[in-house]
């Protein structure tokens, strides 16, 4: 192996520009902690693509140096060996010069540190033009070069042991020792050949382990043809019959159920037709009839208008005459009351009166207040009135407003009280209690029409649903509330099954046995959360024909009433104010007795005409009554026509319905009917194709059954031939011969493999045994060096050679036993915890330098970290004695403090120094050189 000359290093930590001497055989490195003595083994470890010392990386130097690119160059020998190898003459084989220049380049890429590295013959500066002119390698085609120059994996690893771990070579253990040995001391070649031999013995027992396997293969699969050739024959059979079964048997079979299937299309076709004339026939009555009651209904409405307006021209007489009655009566109680005050005028109290006049002021005010209420509520009912009279309810105000919207901005709609209809009015209060919620919910007619609606809803706040989704109501279950709705639109589907789960019950004692949701005719309803009233009043009712009668029988009755309490009231006012008057009128001074003179003849007036009014209001009473009688009977008769005819209306639509479907029905059905005949001539027409008699329908009906049987027998037969093991390649017979004869062939071959894997059984032989005489060689050969070195040092060593068999298993678990005796103490093992520290110091460098004292390669470097910092002044003279006596090259560092006995087998010492405070670099290394004594004695 080669050993170090020259080393140069720039931009490298704090060091600028240095270059060192390293041309003697023991270096030794001296500085205080922190000078850069490990720093410059760093440099050669990574000028040598080896790891840094510690936890310390080549990154960390150059970054210290604050450069872009940083180099080391080492000057390096390539002395001639003494090898048999023609092409390992020298350590670097394809150089022939004595010296040898490495280089390492250090520069950033990428924005992290990347190394390069290069080697040249002879010894070449480091110039500019270097960077061009050199060839740069990566780390591992540098590594390899290494390697081919001595510089091992082993050794690399021995090299790239850290400050005070040169101990850790002595805890080697014995296999681990051994290998380390035989790959410093081995011969390459032997190890090369045994390899060698052994890879081609595993290739040829996998060759012929893969030839047996085909051969195994080949065989069975020629014992498998048979077989083959049996499922081939067998595939066909299968095959003909379901070509025989699609082609002759399915057709003739559709063609009969074609056939029959038409017959039976004829009938039905008839039978529909029939049904169709029926319900044609049934809704022209209903139309009709529908027509009779619009007539019906048409006059039963004029005759109310005319009962109504008898009525309406007979109540202001009434009222007239009635008030006119009450003003003579009023006008004959004032009599008799200013007459009793004529009687007590003379001790009549002036403050009293004053008192009274004030009571009855306020009294006044109250009245007209609520007589003011009363008209604006008559005109509201009269409104209302007004409205139901005209068949539409009105709506809230926001409701209004809404609806008000949806038509300025095109969108068609309809509210759910408008599409609702109750057939059965005992139920209508329990309809209209589940219904409550919902009176104002929106429908859209056209669901294109949701987005714009929703934000209609958004801007008005509107508070109830805008449903978009409607869909036909569901058929009613029987007992449900839906049974008893007709819904005269589309509605909410999630409404339409709410209805229908809800069952009708006549009482909660009657609801025992039912399961689910019901509800009462009152409105006591039960849902999965409980039961519970909810029940609306009559005057809240919304949905149906009903609802609106009731509501306008309600409005009727309350109007009047109100129009009877403002009668009643105007009066009470008009003598309150008459009161009033009378009064003032004493207040300011006129006595009973003159009002009584004054207004006598009003007072006989009103006394003569009060007979004849009351008459006149009892005959107008009477006749309002009667004309009352009769408005009542035309509304009745007009609702039950309205009511009638709604019947009959949905009656006609449900059977114009079912006329559209029977007539798509018959159309769809004439239409089938009309392919079926084509397509029993179509199969007809395919089966006599085939060729098969008319004679053999019959047997094919009794055999078959149907087309059904048939094809349930093709498609097991299918099934058969697609997921059974069948072989279909008519060549089966020809691939046996095939086969067999492929058979012998590879085993033919397989004979000669087999005389190949014993020719390599016996070289694998004897490379082993030429690779275990060359393991013994090295056994002694290494001995001899510790044990040498023991002698240098004072220190038995013995070497207990491994037993060596010619077999892989025994070399695999053979090892290097070695044993010191320090001072006559007894024997001690590689780490077996009885040394003292600087005893395994020792013992780990007569292992390493034994290493190093090859004969036939005495060359080589060894860095050493502090190797004296645990040893006495006795023992480093011994160290450096056996130092001394090896040819290879140590570089050793060692700090300020040690004796002085550490330098004195050094041949060149250099000195480093810490880098000052404030200064960027650090100071130059020095150099000091022993002398050389060129007299030698006689």
């Amino acid at each position: 192996m080669f050993q170090f000359r020259k080393l140069e290093m720039r931009n490298w930590d704090f060091w600028q520009s240095i270059e060192v001497p390293l041309d003697a055989q023991i270096v030794t490195i001296v500085g205080p902690n922190g000078s850069g003595k490990t720093t410059l083994l760093d440099a050669l470890r990574t000028l040598l693509a080896l790891p840094c010392s510690g936890r310390r990386d080549y990154k960390r130097y150059v970054r210290n140096a604050s450069e872009p690119v940083a180099w080391l160059r080492a000057v390096v020998d390539n002395p001639a060996l003494k090898s048999g190898d023609f092409f390992r003459q020298r350590p670097f084989w394809a150089i022939a010069d004595d010296r040898v220049t490495l280089f390492c380049r250090v520069s950033k890429q990428g924005g992290d540190w990347v190394r390069h590295y290069a080697i040249a013959p002879g010894e070449l500066e480091l110039t500019p033009e270097c960077d061009k002119s050199l060839n740069w390698l990566g780390v591992r085609d540098y590594k390899l070069n290494l390697e081919q120059a001595g510089l091992t994996r082993a050794i690399a690893e021995v090299l790239a042991l850290e400050q005070g771990d040169t101990d850790k070579l002595c805890e080697y253990g014995p296999k681990a020792l051994l290998d380390l040995v035989f790959q410093v001391f081995g011969d390459k070649a032997v190890l090369d050949n045994y390899q060698h031999a052994k890879n081609e013995q595993k290739e040829a027992e996998n060759e012929l382990q893969e030839l047996t396997r085909q051969l195994d293969g080949l065989e069975v699969r020629v014992n498998n043809m048979r077989s083959r050739a049996q499922r081939y024959l067998d595939w066909q059979t299968l095959s003909a019959e379901v070509q025989r079964l699609e082609s002759g048997v399915l057709p003739a079979m559709r063609y009969l159920e074609s056939y029959e299937s038409v017959m039976g299309y004829v009938s039905q076709f008839k039978g529909m037709r029939r049904n169709l004339k029926a319900r044609q026939d049934e809704l022209a009555r209903a139309d009709a009839e529908l027509r009779a009651q619009a007539d019906s209904a048409e006059q039963a409405i004029a005759a109310e208008q005319t009962a109504d307006t008898n009525y309406k021209a007979l109540f202001a007489p009434f009222q007239q005459a009635g008030s006119e009655a009450r003003s003579a009566e009023k006008l004959l109680e004032q009599r008799a009351k200013l007459k009793a005050l004529a009687e007590a005028e003379s001790g009549a109290d002036a403050v009293g009166l004053g008192e009274k006049l004030g009571h009855l002021r306020a009294e006044q005010g109250e009245l007209q207040a609520r007589i003011k209420q009363a008209k604006l509520d008559r005109e509201q009912l009269a409104e209302l009135q007004y409205a139901l009279q005209g068949g539409r309810p009105p709506s809230e105000p926001f409701v209004r407003q809404m609806r008000a919207a949806l038509d300025e901005a095109g969108i068609g709609h309809q509210l759910l009280s408008e599409i609702v209809e109750v057939r059965d009015n005992s139920w209508q209060t329990a309809v209209e209690a589940l219904l409550a919620p919902y009176r104002h919910i929106i429908l859209l007619n056209r669901e294109a029409d949701k987005q714009a609606a929703f934000q209609v809803g958004q801007r008005l706040q509107y508070r109830h649903f805008i449903v978009p989704d409607r869909e036909a109501a569901p058929r009613a279950v029987p007992g449900s509330i839906l049974e008893i709705i007709d819904l005269k639109a589309d509605a909410p589907g999630w409404l339409s099954r709410q209805l229908n789960n809800v069952q009708r019950v006549r009482s909660v004692e009657a609801a025992s046995g039912v399961q689910g949701d019901w509800i009462t005719r009152e409105g006591y309803h039960k849902e999965r959360r409980g039961a519970r009233f909810i029940g609306v009043d009559a005057r809240d009712h919304h949905f149906g024909e009903a609802a609106r009668v009731s509501r306008l029988d309600e409005a009727s009755r309350r109007l009047r009433d109100l129009n009877q309490q403002l009668l009643d009231w105007e009066s009470e006012s008009v003598e309150l104010g008459r009161q009033v008057s009378s009064l003032q009128l004493q207040l300011a001074g006129m006595d009973a007795v003159q009002q009584l003179a004054a207004r006598g003849d009003e007072f006989d007036a009103a006394e003569k005409m009060l007979p004849e009014l009351r008459a006149e209001a009892q005959r107008l009473g009477g006749e309002l009554a009667d004309q009352q009688a009769s408005l009542d009977a035309a509304r009745k008769q007009a609702v039950d026509g309205r009511l009638a005819m709604q019947k009959t209306e949905i009656a006609r639509d449900a059977l114009l319905r079912q006329v559209k479907e029977l007539l798509v029905q018959v159309e769809s059905r004439q239409q089938e009917q009309t392919r079926q005949i084509e397509e029993a001539k179509r199969l007809r027409a395919d089966w006599v194709a085939q060729g098969l008699p008319a004679g053999t329908l019959p047997a094919l009906k009794d055999e078959w059954g149907s087309a059904q049987n048939v094809r349930h027998d093709i498609h097991r037969q299918q099934d058969r031939l697609e997921h059974g093991d069948w072989e279909r390649d008519a060549s089966v017979l020809e691939l046996r011969e095939k086969m067999q004869q492929d058979y012998e062939q590879l085993a033919n071959e397989t004979a000669s493999r087999g005389r190949e894997v014993e020719r390599a059984h016996e070289l694998t032989n004897e490379a082993r045994s030429a690779y275990i005489a060359k393991l013994r060689a090295t056994i002694r050969s290494y001995s001899l060096n510790v044990k040498r070195l023991g002698e240098l040092s004072g220190i038995t060593v013995e070497v207990e050679p491994p037993h060596l068999d010619n077999d892989d298993l025994t070399l695999s678990q053979a090892g290097l036993a070695v044993r010191f005796d320090f001072d006559q103490k007894g024997m001690m093992g590689l780490n077996d915890g009885e040394a003292s520290g600087g005893q395994q110091v020792m013992k780990s460098l007569i292992l390493l330098i034994g290493l190093m004292m090859d004969d036939s390669n005495p060359s080589g470097f060894v860095f050493i970290d502090e190797p004296f910092a645990h040893l006495d002044v006795l023992n480093i003279d011994k160290v450096g004695a056996f130092l001394k006596a090896t040819q290879a090259q140590y570089l050793i560092t060692t700090p300020l403090t040690h004796n002085v006995n550490a330098f004195a087998p050094s041949e060149l010492t250099l000195c480093t120094y810490k880098k000052r405070p404030g200064e960027r670099w650090a100071p130059v290394i020095s150099q000091a050189r022993r002398r050389v004594n060129t007299t030698r004695p006689a």
